[in-house]
């Protein structure tokens, strides 16, 4: 094969199944990381008000929710896919493809970044807590003015953490059907013997890696 038949046959993959997979992967990751995050923050703020420390301590209220949490955050990612089918199915109708993939991959995600922003929060210096208390701040304004603003950093820090680690988990979904860049390197790369496709893909998921990592830190450097 000379050099120009080889690129031909690279770029006839690459058009008709990495860059739709590339695409998958993207939407699945943003999906599940936005929501994650929504639901992860409201834990968040749960924990840090009734924790052991927080602006009104309840060990009910923490016990439960960080049960619930630790338990979620046990499961590997494979298995709670696999255990969660009949809810994917209850919710998108199918267990196989990208949407499918999202719930699965938003409950995994949710508990880690709520443990994530709870350490940031957590981290912010009591002498500010205690000042914005003795000037009549209320809880919900010492989260949102207070702790939040001076958590933001580490928020993103660790927002980003998480969302290449999940990024990972994508591959993982393909292994069962989801799709993406993990499911061509599997299916159309390491099973059928082709290194062209599988190093392609492998080199995309480097590419992802650095582009939000890089993003993470600008926006960090951004904050600070």
């Amino acid at each position: 094969m000379t050099s120009q038949e080889y690129w031909q046959y690279w770029w006839k993959y690459f058009n008709t199944i990495i860059a739709p997979s590339i695409l998958a992967t993207l939407r699945m990751l943003t999906a599940s990381m936005v929501l994650a995050f929504i639901f992860g923050f409201a834990l968040a703020i749960i924990l840090v008000i009734y924790g052991p420390k927080g602006l009104r301590p309840n060990k009910r209220i923490y016990g439960a929710v960080d049960f619930l949490v630790n338990t979620i955050r046990s499961f590997p990612i494979i298995i709670l896919i696999v255990a969660m089918s009949p809810l994917t199915r209850l919710i998108v109708g199918t267990t196989i493809g990208e949407k499918a993939a999202i719930i699965p991959l938003t409950i995994a995600a949710t508990p880690f970044l709520a443990k994530i922003i709870e350490n940031s929060l957590n981290e912010v210096d009591k002498q500010l807590i205690e000042a914005a208390r003795s000037f009549g701040a209320s809880d919900w304004q010492i989260i949102t003015r207070v702790m939040v603003k001076e958590a933001v950093p580490g928020i993103v820090a660790g927002t980003t953490l998480s969302a290449i680690s999940f990024l990972s988990a994508t591959t993982l979904a393909g292994a069962v059907g989801a799709g993406g860049i993990g499911a061509v390197a599997l299916n159309y790369g390491y099973q059928s013997f082709n290194n062209t496709i599988l190093y392609t893909s492998v080199f995309i998921l480097f590419i992802m890696v650095q582009v939000i990592q890089s993003l993470g830190n600008w926006l960090y450097k951004k904050i600070l």
